[in-house]
């Protein structure tokens, strides 16, 4: 990408933020490689001495000023995962004449703290052109840099990171390049220095995920043992473990030493659940057969009741045999569906029957039902609502009353649905009756009397006190006893009113 100026950015492999490029190719033409000085290391890309000579690229223009060349900036170089990385910054350069030179004889030259020294000769071209091309070799030499610095801020393989890092600075002092070399040696040591500290955070990281990952299993193990022990949902503790030993699958880094027990007691857990559900279902499977036979047996009773005539006591076996048959469990699932179909059976013949027999009764009922009302309808008029708790109105009521429930008796049962009715009528004959005797014994109850004149008593008591307090000069006792006559008094009327009343 390009700022507005024009100046070619790099993103950073990482942060993908954009930084300066070095290469100036986007903005001038490529130059022909040069050869080494005679003397000089062989590097990648430059002919050995003796090597033909390319040919110069041809040119439509004359040769232009080089290009300022720009340094990637250098990425943070990480230090431990609590502290702040602590970059080594290098100043930014715009023309890499500022960091060496090309004689006219082809010689290129590089600035260092130590002097200036050879990198080698340029023979494809003008001394501009040979000076920006050992640039953006430079510039290559500085992307590596920035590389090695994001992977290490990445924390890839700090090991690795370091090696690197080494060999390109061992490589710098022979390296064919004209830029701030010194810098570039500063960012490497950097890296070196701070590879350790990175290889030791990887390190505790990797620690930690392994300790949590082993903490994570244990877990599972412990969930596994208590299913194994505890669990009687089978198909859902089953389908658990199954979820168990996915993630389990899923969970990597543990300790192989560690990994392969943990392993163990999850698999001595899950053969333990898979043991007891066996078991648990070759029980279920006896149980069943078991259930067969009792319900075949039941099965047997009831065809031998269907042709009972006891209506009620069978009919109570039979809610006996359906207490039995509930209490036997369930046998194999087709059995179970057959054995209840002989069972239900047998009872529908006899509750038909009774049914029959009751249709029978039903109608000698109505016929009760109708006498029944009959009777009603003439004593009802001997006992009138309100009787007179005097001894002649009320010992004619009580004589029609037991006239009445002696013929009532006598008459037999009714249908189930007139039932209600029919003995509300009675009840309400009955209590008529009972109220009026009720009354005349309130009447000469001595006890109410009595009561209510211990009611009296106690209100002059008190308002004899209220006297003797407000005489006193007590207010406030002469209130409070007069409230508790007010009280005693309220008691006394309501006492004598209901003697009155009667």
């Amino acid at each position: 990408m390009t700022d507005n100026s024009g100046t070619e950015k790099a993103v950073h492999p990482e942060t993908g933020a954009a930084q300066q490029s070095s290469n100036p190719a986007a903005k001038r033409p490529a130059p022909a490689d040069a050869a080494p000085k005679p003397g000089a290391a062989p590097r990648p890309g430059v002919p050995k001495p003796g090597a033909p000579k390319p040919a110069a690229a041809p040119r439509t223009e004359p040769a232009a000023k080089p290009a300022a060349t720009h340094h990637v900036k250098p990425a943070p170089v990480p230090g431990p995962a609590h502290e702040h990385p602590h970059p080594v910054v290098v100043p930014t350069v715009s023309d890499p004449s500022e960091w060496g030179r090309v004689d006219d004889d082809g010689t290129a030259w590089v600035k260092t703290a130590g002097g200036e020294r050879v990198v080698g000769s340029w023979q494809a071209g003008d001394a501009a052109e040979g000076l920006a091309h050992f640039g953006r070799r430079f510039d290559d030499l500085a992307t590596e840099v920035a590389l090695l610095e994001a992977r290490l801020a990445a924390g890839t393989d700090a090991r690795k990171t370091k090696a690197a890092a080494v060999a390109l600075a061992d490589s710098l002092p022979t390296a064919a390049v004209i830029g701030d070399v010194d810098g570039l040696a500063q960012r490497l040591q950097a890296i070196i220095e701070h590879s350790d500290e990175a290889a030791a955070h990887a390190k505790e990281e990797k620690e930690r995920t392994r300790h949590e990952h082993t903490e994570r299993k244990e877990a599972l193990c412990a969930e596994a043992e208590q299913i194994a022990a505890e669990s009687t949902q089978w198909k859902a503790a089953g389908d658990r473990l199954r979820e168990i030993l996915e993630e389990w699958k899923s969970i990597r880094g543990v300790d192989r030493k560690v990994d392969d027990a943990l392993w163990r007691r999850f698999s001595k857990a899950r053969e333990a659940f898979n043991r007891r559900r066996g078991a648990h279902f070759a029980e279920l499977d006896r149980e069943r057969a078991a259930a067969k036979a009792r319900k075949e047996e039941l099965c047997t009773r009831a065809e031998e009741l269907s042709d009972s005539t006891d209506w009620v006591g069978t009919a109570a076996v039979f809610r006996d045999l359906l207490t039995e048959w509930k209490a036997a469990g369930r046998a194999p699932r087709e059995a179970d569906e057959q054995l209840w179909r002989r069972f239900k059976s047998a009872q529908d013949v006899f509750f038909a029957a009774r049914n029959a027999a009751a249709s029978e009764r039903d109608a000698e009922f109505g016929q009760n039902a109708a006498a029944k009302e009959e009777l009603l309808h003439h004593y009802e008029d001997r006992i009138p609502e309100h009787i007179e708790p005097d001894s002649a109105t009320l010992d004619s009521a009580r004589a029609a009353l037991r006239e009445l429930q002696e013929r009532w008796d006598a008459i037999g049962k009714v249908p189930r649905e007139r039932m209600h009715e029919l003995e509300g009528r009675l009840r309400a004959l009955e209590k008529r009756v009972r109220e009026a005797v009720d009354a005349q014994w309130r009447r000469t109850d001595p006890e109410a009397m009595a009561r209510a004149a211990q009611f009296r008593e106690r209100v002059a008591q008190f308002e004899e006190q209220a006297a003797k307090a407000e005489a006193a000069g007590r207010p406030r006792d002469a209130e409070k006893a007069l409230e508790q006559a007010k009280q005693w008094r309220e008691w006394a009327d309501a006492a004598e009113g209901a003697v009155s009343r009667r």
